[in-house]
């Protein structure tokens, strides 16, 4: 019998990103289960990264646990994500979560939309 393929990492999350989501998980309030991410067709390069709070599983959901944080992936992201790293930056002019996604093809001039393809197997 062959071994299974190891399946590629969904996602990984910077020391940064893992600090502001704690931060922002406490302030959250009571029921929240983790961090939902989503995809979603909008802006002007197509797509937008969603993020909500997650109060409640969906069974279809990937589920990826790093230094005490919990993200629950839409399961119509995942082909989008695999290989992503979530980093948290903060400058004078502005601060947030970025994708560093290798399944993204390109994004539009303000930052807030991206076009992304499914990841190929490897």
């Amino acid at each position: 019998m062959t071994a299974a393929r190891p399946r590629p990492a969904l996602l990984k999350l910077t020391p940064a990103a893992v600090t502001r989501l704690k931060a922002l998980g406490e302030k959250a309030g009571e029921g929240v289960l983790g961090l939902r991410l989503s995809v979603k067709t909008g802006g002007c390069a197509g797509m937008e990264y969603g993020m909500d709070w997650a109060r409640e599983t969906n069974p279809l959901d990937e589920v990826v646990e790093q230094d005490g944080v919990r993200l629950f992936v839409d399961s119509r992201a995942v082909l989008y994500l695999i290989g992503t790293e979530m980093d948290f930056e903060q400058s004078a002019m502005k601060s947030g979560f970025v994708f560093n996604n290798p399944n993204q093809v390109s994004a539009c001039g303000c930052g807030e939309s991206v076009t992304l393809k499914p990841a190929q197997a490897s």
